[in-house]
């Protein structure tokens, strides 16, 4: 038994044994799975239509703090429930667990059981709606980057992150002799993720020793999402089963490449068959609903960046010279830009967001670049002409967010943000990305110390 299940195959299956336990996860602000361990029996005989969590895990940060300031919940309000609605469309087995299936939830309102406005998943499905009342279908892809390490989780806590061994010991970007040192754990998360019904269509070594390169065969944005942090997730279970840990960060060490998530993306009928973006009498082959597009992903890049770089530490992944970019741009085929084009001259002609680390939560990502990607077509925005040369020393042309706080401030003033998602939503996200900051202007770090413990 393997890959995705109907509700009637999961009954089956649990009826026979096979199944004996069902996680039901929905998607926190951190892109990260939460939820409840069911028994199986008791999840196919009510479970399935609803169950409940705690509505602070919308209102928390990564170290699952309690964060004061947050509207949609607080100590005011009594942190009540919300509800995890289990889209039943979402079951799929988890072949690295013993008998385990896997689902997906909508997080509601208690008393609406309509989507929160705030959650990850329900900020992407509205855009997503958006996008079906124009008769339009988005096809996403995800490329996901990481760091293997040739340590456990508990070594690397016990190392204080330093020093680390990675599962290779030299760069092996597309290397195959130096990327079968890390083969096992490759292999297994390759062909697991496959019998979970998450088609992998590569792994391939990165710019980084023991870097690692995945990529998910494209599917529609929301089905895309979803195979993103089930992906995240169970790569870092199928790793620490191996005695192996896995590192999502977009910067873990300063002399070493980042982790990016690369974001494909492209609009076509919508009933999946006839491509939008290709006009093959267009310039650079690309229609001009899809220079609108990108149009608009290009003008509101500062708007949205906090989406895609979320973290004090995702910014520092941007480096001139590490194939991560510095600047907001589109090329053809140039990977010094933040946007590439793809496909060009074909069906699968598709832009490239560059932008986002591994770090950052898809349900977001994906909606910021559909939302402005909208805003362009809506505004009839002119695509300029693709930079041509090295990015990196442009000086003209326009710069990423240097900081999450500067990512901040340009989240706070996007009018075009908060008429896609709503006021609530984006301030209920400033108050997130100000407490992260917060967090971090308050600590004292290594560097400090190094620096002046003695000296000062």
């Amino acid at each position: 038994m393997a890959g995705t299940l109907s509700f009637d195959e999961l009954k089956r299956a649990v009826a026979n044994g096979e199944i004996d336990t069902v996680l039901t996860s929905a998607v926190d602000m951190q892109g990260r799975l939460i939820g409840k361990r069911f028994l199986a029996k008791y999840f196919v005989e009510s479970a399935y239509d609803e169950t409940h969590g705690c509505n602070y895990l919308l209102a928390n940060d990564i170290d699952m703090e309690l964060v004061p300031g947050y509207k949609a919940a607080s100590w005011t309000k009594g942190y009540g429930d919300f509800v995890m609605k289990p889209d039943l469309s979402t079951i799929r087995i988890v072949p690295w667990l013993e008998k385990t299936a896997l689902l997906l939830c909508d997080l509601q309102d208690h008393h609406t059981h309509e989507d929160l406005p705030h959650s990850p998943r329900g900020i992407l499905k509205k855009q997503v709606a958006r996008l079906k009342e124009r008769g339009y279908l988005a096809y996403f892809a995800s490329e996901l980057e990481f760091y293997l390490f040739s340590e456990t989780y508990a070594s690397a806590r016990a190392k204080h992150w330093q020093n680390l061994e990675t599962a290779s010991p030299y760069i092996g970007d597309y290397l195959i002799g130096i990327t079968t040192k890390e083969e096992a754990v490759m292999r297994r998360l390759r062909n697991d993720m496959e019998a979970a019904g998450i088609p992998i269509e590569n792994s391939k070594g990165e710019w980084g020793p023991g870097q690692e390169e995945i990529n998910v065969r494209y599917a529609e944005v929301l089905q895309m999402a979803d195979r993103h942090v089930i992906l995240k997730n169970g790569a870092k279970e199928i790793a620490d089963d191996m005695g192996k840990a896995i590192s999502f960060m977009a910067k873990y060490n300063y002399d070493l490449a980042g982790n990016s998530s690369h974001i494909h993306n492209s609009l076509w009928s919508e009933d999946g068959k006839t491509p939008l973006f290709y006009d093959k009498n267009a310039n650079w082959t690309l229609s001009t609903l899809g220079q609108q597009w990108a149009a608009g992903q290009l003008k509101y890049a500062k708007e949205y960046t906090w989406f895609l770089a979320p973290y004090i530490n995702s910014y520092k992944r941007f480096q001139a010279g590490t194939f991560a970019p510095t600047k907001i741009m589109w090329s053809e085929d140039n990977r010094t830009a933040g946007f590439r084009l793809c496909g060009e001259g074909t069906k699968g002609i598709r832009m490239e967001c560059r932008i986002g680390g591994a770090d950052l939560n898809p349900y977001l990502a994906f909606a910021a670049l559909i939302a402005s990607g909208l805003a362009g077509i809506d505004e009839k925005l002119e695509l300029q002409k693709p930079f041509v040369g090295d990015a990196y020393q442009a000086s003209s042309l326009p710069e990423i967010p240097k900081t999450l706080r500067d990512a901040t401030e340009t989240l706070t003033k996007s009018k075009m943000l908060k008429e896609a998602f709503g006021e609530d939503v984006v301030e209920h996200y400033v108050h997130t990305a100000r407490w992260e900051q917060l967090e971090y202007d308050r600590r004292i770090t290594d560097w400090e110390l190094h620096r002046g413990f003695e000296r000062y």
